[in-house]
């Protein structure tokens, strides 16, 4: 089995993840599957606008999912695409105190359990997708990434 990433980064967006590690990361999150996906590396406008086009959202995101849904049969593995915006997710490692790395491994995880028809927008579902997201970034050797963030004050 093999995880296929097809990988467009924007340039100039500094210091980005290794291709390997992304797939890495990526292959921990689908154990054993077969799947594709496309990931597109942007900076901050052109997250912005697409969280405004699709989420009618005015302003970047670190990660946005765009699933296929339903397998298709000329393409069964393929999941769907995600946008990750490098400027946000560097800003946000930096703000939480966590390695760039390690956020970078759980903002990609996070997209693509959304692929796989993961969702958060109840409390339910919220805590079944962390506890997943925790356990996958434990097996690769990063710490839990909501520790920091809910014993921080604030909103």
């Amino acid at each position: 089995m093999s995880v296929r990433i097809n990988i467009d980064a924007r340039p100039g967006l500094g210091d980005l993840p290794a291709e390997a590690l992304l797939r890495r990361w990526a292959e921990a999150a689908l154990p054993g599957r077969e799947a594709e996906f496309s990931l597109r590396i942007v900076d901050e406008a052109e997250a912005r606008r697409f969280n405004r086009v699709w989420r009618q959202k005015d302003y970047a995101t670190n990660v946005l999912s765009f699933p296929v849904g339903e397998p298709l049969p000329e393409a069964p593995a393929l999941l769907g695409d995600l946008v990750i915006c490098a400027p946000v997710v560097a800003r946000e490692a930096r703000a939480e105190g966590k390695p760039s790395l390690a956020h970078w491994a759980h903002i990609l995880i996070h997209g693509i359990l959304h692929l796989c028809g993961h969702d958060h927008a109840q409390a339910g579902a919220l805590s079944v997708m962390e506890r997943e997201e925790i356990r996958i970034l434990r097996r690769l050797g990063y710490a839990n990434p909501y520790i920091a963030r809910r014993a921080r004050p604030g909103p």
